[in-house]
């Protein structure tokens, strides 16, 4: 494929991969048509990320109110107002859009709200509000993006059982909530209901929550659950739902025990998601793809060179920043022929309390390559920025190699997301501890923790114990 022959591009899909894509594409030159069946910004915006942030937001302050009194500040009680939460969570979603729309437009690309589905390998057959066309594009980026995955358990279909997305449109606080499936996006919405005043019950198969986190936060994590009143039950499935008159019970078994119900007004099914590849017509193109996604190389093409997948509908990992970076690098390779790729380390950031965010090897993937390596940690209580906000709660896990080039940054605090970025430039630059040492950070800051904690590497670090010599 000459990408100088190539002149119209199709962008299938709004969402974080698709509209970067499409705005790269146009600034290299090209003429790009963005067809998205819903609203641009995808799941992302409309009903992943930026919503449960906002309601996020909403519980964050829920669970400061009682401990204002510790800063001086006397006040007396509060209700949770569902209706003015959902709807200052449509005015943060609604603003985003415009501003992605208006992107669109200033750099000259055709915005159709519509399905696309390929006719053959250069046709796409478009369906909008102003009828059924046949389009023809010299090459096309695919970003459907992914769905939520419904389990195989009777009573997944009754009406208060809710998926990921239902969930943050509730108009009222649901007394009692059964959580199935402990994963990032359960346990944030576990988080969010239970500081609304949910009673909140989580039901996890695997033997940890929040997936494959390393394993030393995920411990810290759920030993916290207990205090905040949520109770989890962990190497246990989910068999069944049934409908008991005004709410639900959810049967359940733990392996080698008797079967037991809980009970809840409302149940959140929430196992993971998967690529959005249905009903694309994908067959009739060439394209290869499967339950996991669409099957992509290294320059995320697929099957057909000149049809490239990105983000979720690929399965390489489901994150926005993800999708986003590799809608960059898709419309670069298409039109410019780049050829220097390799994707990074990519940061994960949990919304829970605290936050947590990671990026690199967990403790466990170490050890699994049997490499030796260094660890050294940095309790958050130690540091003067956390203990003034009254979030003392946390650490920083830092991992290297024997020669102190960091390999994993693992933290569990307030403001973890916002910190990790650090950790992930030195990764993904092969920093060694020295070039985070030699960096003046600033005081007081919790970013000082993440200096303190690459210090401890060699036991260099000023504010905690030295670690006794065996």
């Amino acid at each position: 494929m000459n990408s100088n022959s190539i002149k119209r591009i199709a962008v299938i899909g709004g969402g974080p991969g698709g509209y970067v894509a499409a705005i790269r594409s146009a600034q290299i030159g090209a003429e790009v048509t963005v067809i998205e069946k819903r609203a641009v910004g995808g799941t992302c915006l409309n009903e992943g990320c930026i919503p449960t942030k906002t309601l996020y937001r909403s519980a964050e302050l829920a669970r400061t109110f009682p401990e204002l009194e510790a800063f001086g500040i006397k006040a007396q009680g509060f209700d949770i107002a569902m209706d003015r939460i959902q709807e200052r969570k449509d005015e943060v979603i609604g603003q985003l859009k415009t501003g992605i729309e208006t992107l669109l437009r200033q750099n000259g690309i055709e915005y159709i709200r519509g399905t696309a589905t390929f006719e053959d390998a250069h046709t796409l057959i478009v369906e909008s509000d102003e009828g059924c066309t046949m389009r023809t594009f010299d090459a096309f980026i695919i970003a459907t993006g992914s769905i939520p995955m419904i389990p195989p358990i009777d009573g997944a279909e009754l009406p208060d059982v809710l998926t990921s997305s239902s969930a943050l449109e509730l108009e009222a606080v649901p007394k009692r909530l059964v959580v199935i499936g402990g994963g990032v996006i359960g346990m944030e919405l576990a988080e969010i209901y239970n500081a609304f005043g949910t009673e909140v019950t989580v039901v996890e198969f695997a033997d940890q929550l929040l997936g494959r986190i390393d394993a030393e936060l995920s411990k810290r994590y759920a030993s916290g659950l207990k205090k905040r009143g949520i109770t989890v039950y962990k190497r246990t499935r989910a068999e069944a739902i049934e409908s008991n008159g005004d709410h639900l019970s959810v049967l359940c078994r733990k392996e080698g025990e008797d079967a037991f119900a809980l009970e809840g007004d409302k149940v959140l099914l929430s196992i993971g998601r998967r690529p959005n590849a249905v009903d694309l017509g994908l067959d009739r193109a060439g394209v290869e793809w499967n339950a996991k996604g669409i099957a992509v190389n290294a320059h995320y093409q697929s099957s057909q060179p000149h049809i490239y997948a990105v983000g979720d509908v690929n399965g390489i990992c489901m994150l926005a920043h993800a999708a986003s970076h590799q809608g960059v690098y898709a419309a670069e390779h298409l039109l410019l022929g780049a050829a220097n790729h390799e994707m990074g380390p990519v940061p994960s950031c949990i919304f829970v309390f605290p936050e947590m965010a990671s990026v690199g090897m967990t403790e466990e993937e170490i050890k699994e390559t049997g490499m030796p390596y260094k660890k050294s940690k940095f309790m958050l209580g130690a540091n003067g920025k956390a203990l003034s906000l009254g979030e003392p709660e946390g650490m920083i896990k830092v991992l290297s190699d024997m020669d102190d080039v960091l390999l994993g940054v693992h933290i569990m605090g307030a403001h973890a997301s916002d910190l990790i970025h650090e950790a992930a430039l030195a990764i993904t630059n092969g920093l060694k501890a020295d070039a985070v040492a030699k960096t003046i950070h600033a005081h007081p800051t919790l970013s000082e923790a993440f200096a303190e904690a690459v210090m401890g590497l060699d036991g260099l670090a000023l504010h905690m114990a030295p670690v006794k010599k065996k």
